[in-house]
């Protein structure tokens, strides 16, 4: 596996604090936020003066029950060639559910979320992550996610879990410690047992970012400094494996660069600690319990002798993972009822984190709606997502925001109405409407004359 050494997350907002930034080796970007044929300046000095960069996908959904689409995966394989990168990633999660495979209305999460450690889970992931493979022109490494919620009766750790991917697929793991400890605290994992049972030689690069506590859920947010219980964890990892690469994460409220200098030297003091300890050969890495051949052959054969699917038989599984899924999903964003076994306060909990999500994303692809609406565009968004489940991507969801203020006969002001109205009249079309002045005036003229 090809070392890449110290990076940071390539954010438009901290671009050129990045590019003078001594000391980073490499950087990774979020592949949606990009255009292969028009790659921002910043990106292009970079690779000009050798510095890695890697596309990691955020909307794939390989957790997912459907196979992965065609044309998302075309566009990450692009992304790829048109940064040069020696590989791609991924997250283990779904993003979508419902649909033809069960028979429901598709819905959006706008959010990664966690897929079940059951066989059935595991066998769609495996096919979907094969199928990825495929696809794309350089190596898959796939991420373990943050969850505040636990699927109830799962069959496999986390460790476990991602033991038998990789070795089923073949695909790397980027292992993110942070969020390691975001299940640690928000479902009770231990996170030395999940790295003991990692397969270390599968790990691609690690993850480092911070969070915050509140009543009792930690917030995997990016955008708050990285805690100390983070920062032991990659070193506890570090004192197993020489990681090939670790980069840090942030995605908002971006401090000055001295702050970001100051985190990445305590990333590289916690790789050096546990390094030593590597070294002197006082660390617990030898006490990997990951399944070994005998058990995997194990748990074929109990396969056979129940009638279990085994892995690329996965018709009947999709459609029981893509049922739970849609269940869960439809929960969260719809209001439908909490399924069996998940916890309610959770859930409860997750819904408001997902609505918060969706009105900060909102507000950053259609930046008019707050400027337009003032203080009242946050709650009145929220009150939407209660009962409209996002079902596109989100300048639909905005558009869709807008339509059902106006038919509601919102704003109250009707300055405020007629402004809101004509922002979505400019992008409801099958095209924009021209932006030219001398259409703007034309535009103008029409509804001073329609007034008289």
């Amino acid at each position: 596996m090809e070392r890449l050494g110290t990076g940071i997350g390539w954010r438009p907002e901290i671009a050129d604090a990045v590019e003078r930034m001594p000391g980073i080796d490499w950087v990774e970007v979020v592949a949606e936020n990009i255009c292969p044929g028009h790659l921002p300046d910043s990106l292009r000095r970079l690779r000009e003066r050798g510095v890695t960069v890697v596309p990691h996908g955020v909307s794939l959904g390989l957790g997912g029950a459907e196979r992965p689409d065609e044309d998302r995966l075309a566009a990450l394989a692009e992304r790829v060639t048109a940064l040069g990168s020696p590989l791609v990633t991924e997250h283990i999660a779904f993003v979508r559910a419902g649909g033809a495979l069960t028979a429901s209305p598709r819905l959006e999460a706008g959010h990664l979320l966690p897929v079940p450690r059951t066989r059935d889970a595991l066998d769609v992931l495996c096919e979907n992550v094969r199928i990825a493979q495929d696809a794309l022109p350089v190596p898959l490494a796939v991420e373990n996610i943050a969850a505040l919620i636990s699927w109830p009766a799962e069959e496999m750790t986390e460790g476990q879990f991602l033991y038998e991917l990789a070795d089923r697929t073949g695909v790397r793991l980027l292992i993110d410690v942070a969020n390691l400890h975001t299940n640690h605290v928000n479902r009770g994992e231990d996170p030395a047992k999940a790295l003991a049972e990692l397969p270390l030689e599968a790990i691609a690069y690690v993850h480092v970012a911070g969070g915050f506590a509140r009543d009792g859920v930690w917030h995997d947010s990016h955008a708050h400094p990285v805690p100390q219980p983070v920062l032991d964890i990659l070193t506890d990892l570090a004192s197993r494996v020489r990681p090939p690469g670790v980069l840090l994460e942030r995605d908002e409220n971006f401090p000055e660069p001295a702050e970001l200098r100051s985190e990445l030297a305590s990333i590289r003091e916690a790789l050096e600690t546990g390094a030593e300890l590597l070294r002197s050969g006082t660390s617990e890495a030898g006490a990997a319990s990951g399944p070994r051949d005998h058990e995997t052959g194990a748990a074929e054969a109990t396969r056979g002798a129940f009638g279990l699917p085994h892995p690329g038989d996965t018709g009947a599984a999709r459609q029981r993972v893509g049922l739970a899924q849609a269940a869960l999903l439809s929960a969260l964003v719809a209001g439908t009822p909490v399924p069996e076994g998940f916890d309610r306060v959770r859930l409860g909990v997750q819904a408001r984190a997902l609505a918060a999500k969706r009105a900060d994303v909102v507000a950053k692809v259609a930046p008019e709606l707050p400027v337009i609406l003032g203080p009242e565009y946050r709650p009145a968004f929220l009150g939407y997502a209660q009962t409209h489940p996002m079902t596109g991507g989100y300048r639909r969801d905005a558009l869709t925001f807008a339509e059902h203020l106006l038919a509601a006969g919102r704003p109250g002001d009707g300055a405020v109405r007629w402004e809101l109205r004509q922002w979505w009249l400019d992008r409801s079309g099958p095209a924009p409407r021209s932006g030219r002045s001398v259409h703007r005036l034309a535009r103008a003229t029409r509804r001073v004359l329609l007034r008289r």
